[in-house]
């Protein structure tokens, strides 16, 4: 017991807290902006991570192409329905054209861009994972198409470089990478608030930064 008289003894001060102090608010909408972009980029970053080892060792990855070859002959209404498109300024694929395509060859012909000559009408069919072509032969109507799948490992590569893979692909990759941005800049925001709890932080982050940079420098010629 303090003798009588004496002050009370001053309460224990509490050890400065480690970490930067941030308002709750930014605090809350870090670690909010964190775990959603981290949940959007979830099946991309694996997506993407798959394909970059696939695509850095596509030599050693073997494929045997499956090609397809299709032939058939247009009906004389529908050859002079192509005959008569030849003729225009501007040609498009007439749509009797296109529907039989569809239904007959299993080809999507409907904003390609069709190659017209005084002879044939070619439309590539290029796609991920393959390619395809149509030949369209005006004075005789006869049809002959090709379709080849190189497989799964390169379809998935070519969604990696967006080969071939149209606008919506396109839009996702913007919006994916838009994301993956969020998802790394908050996470270096949280970084910096905990750091002094972890001290590799800033080593870690520095290895991640020097180890490719030297590789570039070093081993990549110029």
């Amino acid at each position: 017991m303090p003798a009588p008289g004496a002050q009370p003894a001053a309460p224990p001060r509490r050890a400065a807290a480690r970490g930067r102090r941030v308002s709750p608010f930014w605090s809350k909408q870090l670690h909010l902006w964190h775990w959603i972009s981290s949940a959007i980029c979830l099946v991309g970053l694996l997506l993407f991570a798959f394909t970059g080892i696939t695509l850095n060792h596509a030599a050693d990855i073997s494929a045997d192409p499956v090609v397809v070859t299709v032939e058939d002959t247009l009906q004389p209404s529908l050859l002079r329905a192509l005959q008569a498109a030849q003729r225009e300024d501007d040609p498009q694929m007439p749509a009797s054209i296109v529907q039989w395509s569809r239904e007959t060859l299993d080809a999507a012909l409907a904003g390609r861009a069709a190659e017209w000559s005084e002879q044939e009408v070619y439309v590539p069919l290029p796609r991920p994972g393959g390619d395809g072509w149509v030949a369209f032969d005006l004075p005789t109507g006869d049809v002959i198409m090709e379709r080849t799948d190189r497989g799964w490992i390169s379809y998935l590569n070519d969604l990696h470089k967006a080969r071939d893979t149209g606008t919506a692909w396109g839009w996702f990759i913007d919006i994916f990478s838009i994301a993956c941005f969020v998802f790394a800049l908050s996470g270096l925001f949280l970084l910096w608030l905990h750091a002094k709890k972890r001290r590799s932080t800033w080593p870690l982050v520095g290895a991640g930064f020097a180890i490719p940079a030297l590789l570039i420098i070093i081993f990549i010629q110029h």
